[in-house]
């Protein structure tokens, strides 16, 4: 008996390692070789790649597709219909051969709906990309980045309170109190 969920219309090609409690929904394909770890949720239509590794405890939200080489560590948010490459320079005519560039989704990133992650990147721990935004660069632990291309408009907690520094280099988070330090673009718990 599996200690996972199935559903019957979703193709999971063999072998792939599926961790305990994860529930994989309607119309989902996960590729052979794939990795995806305890407690997840893949929602409707949702694709895994054969080089993908998804990390404990993540929710990949309907109609998203993770491609070969992209990570999602643990505890990471897809939103709905957000997407993700792998591929800088595309070209039907000229395939690529699984030459792709990877991309890492650090612990407890959020990636909001319809976003798009440009390969070849990290999304820092507990980051938040809003929704719609275009994303082609690295972005800091704790950062909120919003727009097209997308850049950093703010900060926030890992529990997802928002940090405001205003003029000093220490913030509380107002909703768990915890408290970070800021550096230039580099935000930590003190």
């Amino acid at each position: 008996m599996a200690d996972h969920f199935v559903h019957e219309s979703a193709y999971v090609d063999q072998p792939v390692e599926i961790g305990a409690g994860t529930k994989i929904w309607h119309f989902c394909h996960v590729s052979k070789g794939a990795r995806i770890g305890a407690n997840c949720s893949l929602g409707q239509n949702v694709y895994v790649g054969s080089r993908v590794v998804v990390g404990n405890n993540c929710k990949i939200q309907n109609n998203v597709s993770i491609y070969d080489l992209v990570t999602l560590e643990d505890n990471v948010f897809c939103g709905p219909s957000m997407v993700f490459t792998n591929d800088m320079n595309p070209r039907a005519a000229f395939p690529k051969g699984g030459q792709w560039i990877p991309t890492l989704v650090q612990r407890g990133a959020s990636l909001g709906a319809n976003c798009t992650i440009v390969c070849g990147i990290t999304i820092g721990s507990n980051a938040f990309v809003a929704a719609g935004s275009l994303v082609r660069r690295d972005v800091p632990e704790h950062a909120i980045v919003a727009g097209i291309p997308a850049r950093i408009i703010g900060w926030m907690c890992e529990c997802g309170g928002r940090l405001a520094f205003g003029d000093g280099e220490t913030a509380a988070c107002p909703a768990c109190k915890l408290r970070y330090a800021k550096h230039g673009e580099r935000v930590a718990k003190e």
